[in-house]
């Protein structure tokens, strides 16, 4: 139980000791920390308890105050300023709870909530590479899962990947057409870049097409049904359906370079999952399901032979299932797949980490699970997220404007290198270590910068702000452990061993000292509001703060000439909690610290 919660429980219990039958609601009690200007550790705010206890709050902070001092074991003195009861915390608490848990590996992890969850993410699709929009789904899946496993989760990491449909027809035909037999090998292209040149290159042919036809006096949107080549892209997939023989033997050969190319990109990317699914293997049960609502009379047939559903009562519209050929859409396949899932895991979560574009989307396939009765409805978590741009603007995949994630890593990766040559900071290392440096302080820029705001909000990324080693970024924090590490180096303490059995604090906790420890406290219940609402961005925060406060401290304090042992062995616990604290909060998010930079 974190402090700020054993604050929570004491002021309940005496509330209920000083006024009984109140019965004071858990919900009405607040507790902060305190603000810089007072003096004091953590704040209790006493304004929701006026109403139900008809008293002033200053005697209710007064009374509340005495009891904390005389009970809690751990407050030290009180001052009640203007509707709030500041509570200083004795410096005993916080140097015990340092020797406790400056060496523990699992700090900030909790025990095993017996809950399952999947966290799908990625979700490419095998007509293109995966681009810089998929970048933050990627990382903010990784990232979740890695928070919801520390909180006591069993996660599995899923990966659906769209490899049917219209889209990956558009890029067949293309190399059927334009490509004379080009492979991954003949061309030296990576084999999910080449599969997308060929997307590009069918929207290209697609669009000349339909101004011909229009050229000739057909209406636009005539057009771009009676293009030619949408046409045999349509009539690819009806015969990938049938199981037609070549075009599955085509299907197969050219998802399988894009699947290599992936699982490069993934390697780089330090991304991984525990289950993979394809919508080639999962589009039919939805069909299955979607037939059985129909006869069941949750659904309806037209008179074209689509089934839909009415969500009209649900305050939406009618949403097709099935298209009169028998061709499922999206929605179908989704279906399908959420039931799978479900019945794969008993599952008690399921997470999606899908794009806000898709909300209505999520909404529908929830509504539609419910009324066809399927348990795996409750389970769904949409975690929407906002788009990201480039300063440029936003990407088209099918105009061919989008930045590659290899071309984005690659960048990201030669600014770490030039920013550190440039800095002079080379020096003791060999080249292997370098190039491990660089990519280091490249993905962890990256993936910080794409993590570092909450989900909900759309984003520009910077790449150059991203790695300034001043500014809000990982490489400022990854400096600061680097720090750290140069410190424990110089005094030849083994940070992952280090033992101080006969600490005894022999003076007061200065503020610098008590201002990291305070927050190195605080870190379970930072990890813990990160799960609850599946946001990153607060670990991000978090440890930015711990990183600036680190310096800060460093900047007023000695570690190798401490005013005696004590001070020494204390601010040794101190920063080697720091920076324990910073690798596993980054760690959880898939990002490196370096030792030495």
């Amino acid at each position: 139980m974190s402090l700020a919660e054993q604050i929570k429980a004491s002021a309940k219990q005496a509330l209920d000791e000083l006024y009984p039958g109140t019965e004071m609601p858990a919900s009405a009690i607040t507790v902060n920390q305190t603000k810089p200007e007072f003096t004091g550790d953590y704040t209790l705010v006493l304004f929701p308890f006026l109403k139900l206890l008809k008293t002033k709050p200053d005697v209710i902070g007064s009374q509340l105050g005495d009891y904390f001092v005389q009970h809690s074991g751990f407050v030290v003195s009180y001052q009640v300023v203007a509707g709030f009861l500041n509570l200083a915390v004795k410096d005993e608490y916080w140097a015990s709870f340092l020797v406790q848990r400056y060496n523990d590996n699992h700090y900030g992890e909790q025990g095993t909530t017996g809950k399952n969850v999947m966290v799908e993410y990625s979700s490419p699709n095998t007509n293109k590479p995966l681009h810089f929009g998929h970048l933050r789904n990627n990382f903010l899946g990784f990232a979740v899962s890695g928070i919801l496993k520390a909180t006591g989760n069993h996660v599995i990491k899923a990966n659906l990947v769209n490899d049917r449909g219209i889209h990956i027809c558009k890029s067949m035909v293309a190399w059927k057409h334009y490509a004379h037999g080009a492979t991954p090998r003949s061309t030296g292209i990576k084999g999910d870049h080449l599969v997308g040149d060929y997307y590009v290159k069918f929207n290209d042919v697609y669009k000349q097409q339909v101004e011909e036809l229009v050229a000739e006096g057909m209406d636009e949107t005539i057009a771009e049904k009676e293009a030619p080549i949408m046409k045999e892209a349509q009539n690819m997939l009806r015969a990938w359906e049938a199981g037609d023989k070549d075009v599955v033997e085509l299907w197969k050969t050219m998802n399988g370079w894009v699947y290599e190319g992936f699982d490069i990109t993934y390697q780089r990317l330090g991304i991984d999952f525990d289950k993979m699914y394809y919508e080639s293997n999962t589009y039919l049960l939805g069909k299955e399901i979607v037939l059985k609502g129909l006869e069941k009379g949750v659904l309806y047939k037209k008179e074209d032979g689509s089934v839909w559903v009415n969500l009209e009562d649900e305050g939406l519209d009618q949403k097709l299932l099935l298209r009169a050929d028998g061709t499922s859409v999206y929605m179908t396949q989704d279906i399908g797949t959420a039931i799978l899932k479900y019945n794969d895991f008993k599952l008690d979560k399921s997470v999606y980490v899908i794009a806000d574009e898709q909300n209505y989307h999520m909404q529908v396939l929830q509504l539609v699970l419910k009324k066809l009765g399927e348990p795996c409805a409750n389970a769904i978590h949409h975690l929407s997220y906002g788009m990201v741009e480039l300063p440029t603007g936003r990407m088209k995949s099918r105009e061919g404007t989008v930045v590659d994630a290899d071309d984005m890593i690659d960048e990201m990766i030669a600014m770490a290198r030039q920013q550190t040559e440039e800095a002079g900071k080379t020096e003791g290392f060999t080249e292997k270590e370098l190039e491990e440096l660089y990519e280091t302080i490249g993905l962890g820029a990256l993936k910080f910068y794409l993590l570092r705001v909450d989900p909900k909000k759309k984003m520009i990324f910077d790449p150059k702000e991203s790695i300034d080693l001043h500014g809000f970024t990982a490489t400022f924090i990854q400096y600061a452990h680097a720090r750290i590490c140069s410190i424990l180096r110089k005094e030849g303490i083994d940070r992952n061993a280090a033992v101080f059995p006969d600490f005894k604090l022999a003076e007061a906790i200065t503020p610098a000292e008590k201002a990291l420890v305070l927050s190195l406290e605080q870190y379970v219940s930072v990890m813990m509001s990160a799960a609850e609402e599946y946001n990153p961005s607060l670990l991000c925060n978090y440890t930015f703060q711990l990183a600036q406060q680190f310096n800060s401290f460093y900047d007023v304090h000695s570690i190798a000439k401490a005013e005696n042992e004590e001070k020494k062995q204390l601010r040794l616990m101190i920063i080697i909690m720091v920076a324990r604290v910073m690798g596993h909060a980054m760690g959880t998010m898939g990002i490196r610290l370096p030792e030495k930079m």
